[in-house]
């Protein structure tokens, strides 16, 4: 079960004007859920979205940008979402391209929309071919049960090795009007920012034009997703889109300067906060939240960089699943990972409240009772001080389990 995370229920995650969703049960494996969602846009809603940066990015990641871009480009919007569990159509070549194509056109002939106007999305096993006749089948139910309440089984249908699903809502008020923001996050393993790390859709009913909506996004997805990971995989899946109904009654939003456009951003990014930290918590195997700030850095890149060092250290991650305080772990970490120009005098980490290392050297007032009680908890805190500079950056990971092995061993079966 997911660290300190409790699931949203279903009436928690708000209906957004203009989106509606429904699942259906195409049983592309063998499990006994829903596994194909379909969320309909009403017309006039614009989308923009962020994606993996891995060369073998999947067959619906690549036809997702070419209809976004047309999108942009020709002022058309988004009709529909489509999404599927348990097949990544990825490493699938010409075959799953014209896959991820056709179940576009499927969806665009019953809404009588073009295909354009249609983002397909894939998760689960790379590198088997497509059920198309399955899905394709499935978009009928898909189709009858859509509801402007039904992100919560939207949530539950996008399950991979995910234990619960994942989602958020924010209202904010803007010139009077409330405004809705909500999301879902699908995500446990293979999870390592390169943009977005994993698949989740959010929409609102603000009316934000397609540039700034992209501006958004793209900001959004660097403090929040950008700053989650469990093993330093980046998926070939891993998508991010965000979608504007416009039903909200206000005068449209389009210059990033505007103060209404900050409200708007904050919730979108605290939406997009409680769901990044969601997929960390469920973390395959997870049994720690381990939160990494690395501040006084000379810029952001170099505090990111320090940080994914020690989150990615298996020695790292397998020391807190022992709740063994071998901190010399997280000191070659930020060795192995820093400028060759720094200077370990200067270098300073607490784990919580407890001072470890006071400028490059064992604090004298640290004590090994001290580090084991901060090695138990659930929920820890790093703090790393660079002391040369005035940025800082924040990421979140969680430990290594006996589980993660199991789970991904068992993934294919």
């Amino acid at each position: 079960m997911p660290v300190l995370y409790t699931p949203p229920t279903a009436d928690q995650l708000r209906a957004v004007p203009g989106v509606r969703l429904g699942t259906a049960a195409a049983k592309i494996k063998s499990w006994a859920r829903d596994d194909v969602v379909l969320i309909l846009a009403d017309p006039g809603t614009v989308a923009a979205g962020v994606f993996t940066r891995n060369r073998f990015c999947a067959a619906p990641v690549i036809v997702c940008r070419e209809h976004l871009q047309r999108q942009h480009a020709s002022g058309a919007g988004l009709r529909a979402l489509l999404i599927n569990a348990g097949n990544a159509n990825a490493g699938t070549g010409d075959p799953g391209l014209a896959d991820a194509r056709a179940e576009c056109i499927a969806v665009a002939r019953m809404l009588d929309c073009a295909p354009e106007e249609v983002l397909p999305y894939s998760t689960g096993v790379i590198m088997e071919p497509l059920p198309l006749d399955r899905i394709i089948a499935g978009l009928p139910a898909a189709h009858a049960a859509a509801r402007a309440d039904g992100w919560f089984a939207a949530a539950n249908a996008i399950m991979t090795t995910d234990t619960v699903p994942k989602g958020a809502s924010r209202q904010v008020t803007i010139d009077g009007v409330v405004v809705t923001v909500t999301g879902i996050a699908k995500g446990a393993g293979m999870i390592h920012p390169d943009m977005a790390t994993m698949l989740s859709f959010m929409a609102t009913d603000a009316p934000v034009d397609a540039p700034l909506l992209a501006q958004i996004v793209r900001a959004v997805a660097d403090v929040s997703f950008n700053g989650a990971t469990v093993d330093g995989d980046t998926s070939t899946n891993d998508s991010f889109v965000l979608a504007a109904t416009g039903r909200a009654a206000l005068a449209p939003l389009r210059d990033p300067a505007d103060p209404r456009v900050a409200l708007l951003r904050g919730a979108i990014e605290a939406c997009a906060v409680e769901l990044a930290q969601a997929i960390v918590r469920d973390g395959e195997g997870a049994t720690k939240f381990i939160s990494i700030r690395v501040d006084g850095g000379r810029d952001v890149e170099e505090c990111k960089r320090i940080a994914f060092g020690i989150a990615h250290s298996p020695l790292v991650k397998t020391a807190f699943f022992a709740s063994d305080p071998n901190l010399g772990r997280i000191v070659c970490a930020i060795g192995n990972t820093a400028a060759p120009d720094l200077d370990p005098a200067g270098v300073s980490f607490w784990l919580d409240d407890v001072l470890v290392v006071d400028h490059g050297g064992r604090s004298a007032r640290y004590r090994e009772e001290d580090g084991k009680r901060v090695m138990q908890q659930q929920e820890i805190g790093i703090r790393v001080a660079l002391s040369r500079g005035t940025a800082a950056a924040t990421v979140w990971t969680c430990d290594f389990s006996h589980d993660y092995v199991t789970i991904n061993a068992d993934y294919r079966s």
